[in-house]
């Protein structure tokens, strides 16, 4: 949680710890890192709404998966409709045209 003794850098009452607004996590920006490495997610409000999360690379690593298409293969195998023949159709050769250049 985001914490310092200057009170000029102090919290507004009622934001939550790994809540920040956009000006806020500018100024502290390391403080915002150092904070999605240790204690997790941080949101970062725009405007008074929600503009993007922090996260550590280890959880944007974990969240991602690996990129070898197994989660597809996976989802495939436990289809039950995973027993069903597709059917192939012919392809036929589309007539080329001349251009003009």
């Amino acid at each position: 949680m985001p914490h310092s003794s200057n009170p000029s850098h102090a919290r507004p009452s009622g934001t939550r710890a790994d809540h920040w607004v956009l000006h806020e996590a500018k100024a502290r920006f390391s403080e915002l890192v150092r904070c999605a490495r240790r204690e997790g997610p941080q949101h970062v409000t725009v405007h008074g709404r929600d503009g993007v999360v922090v996260i550590s690379s280890e959880e944007f690593r974990r969240l991602q998966g690996g990129m070898t298409g197994q989660i597809l293969v996976d989802a495939l195998q436990a289809s039950p409709h995973r027993n069903l023949e597709l059917l192939t159709m012919e392809s036929t050769p589309s007539p080329v045209r001349e251009v003009s250049l």
